[in-house]
């Protein structure tokens, strides 16, 4: 019998997450939910409190919402004739994730319809990009890849936490990064070195055969638009017409 290794936990929990995703709906639509609240938590420039309460908010949606699953799948097991103690089960699992979800509904709106938020959203379009990067704009990013990274490694049915997938991580953070190195070097010659060595994790994932040429370009896409998308609603410098 094969010695259980830490990593395999972790690998066991991730595995746990892509079946809930790909099987159960409402967790998709969870899923999807937070990249679009991370996303507009960039753009209405919530700081690292706001943000940190966010997330916690949207971790304890996604994580009752598996503690249904799990629930509903015991019970299945369990019996398949209708039982009240079953239904009871099921019902108190489902208010669980009602009750979260109103909850980050509530602090959803708390956060971002606060009227400095509103006024900042509404001129937006008249601020220009500048290396207005921040520590939590990096972070929300990198979170919002490994996101999309799942849902194209569900979606595509094949690869693992780290090997293989509908779209390239190590691509996706490659451009990402040299996007980012773009926008904040003072120097050309910087930019062009970044979108090399870019462009170089790309071809090694086609090389060594754990991606095709069409999924490192996803990756690559990915990591630029979000890094295009993020540095334009996050940068606070005015714009010149």
């Amino acid at each position: 019998m094969r010695t259980k290794r830490p990593i395999d936990s972790f690998q066991y929990a991730f595995e746990g997450v892509m079946r809930v995703f790909r099987t159960q709906k409402h967790m998709r639509f969870h899923f999807f939910t937070v990249i679009a609240v991370l996303v507009l938590g960039l753009i209405f420039r919530l700081d690292t409190s706001q943000m940190l309460i966010l997330l916690f908010t949207i971790s304890l949606v996604l994580v009752t919402e598996m503690i249904n699953s799990a629930i509903e799948a015991l019970v299945d097991m369990v019996t398949q004739q209708y039982s009240p103690q079953a239904k009871f089960a099921k019902d108190i699992a489902a208010g669980a994730v009602l009750i979260a979800t109103m909850n980050a509904i509530i602090v959803g709106a708390i956060l971002f319809l606060r009227q400095r938020n509103l006024e900042l959203l509404a001129i937006k379009l008249n601020r220009k990009p500048d290396a207005g990067w921040t520590t939590t704009t990096l972070i929300v990013c990198g979170v919002i890849i490994f996101i999309t990274m799942v849902i194209g490694k569900v979606l595509g049915g094949r690869g693992t936490i780290w090997k293989g997938g509908l779209i390239s991580g190590h691509s996706a953070v490659g451009f990402f990064l040299a996007f980012t190195i773009i926008v904040i070097s003072p120097t050309f010659l910087t930019a062009i070195l970044a979108v090399i060595l870019a462009a170089l994790i790309a071809q090694s994932r086609v090389e060594a055969g754990i991606h095709s040429l069409q999924e490192v370009t996803f990756g690559a896409v990915l990591g630029i638009l979000i890094a295009g998308l993020m540095y334009f609603f996050t940068s606070p410098g005015p714009i010149t017409r």
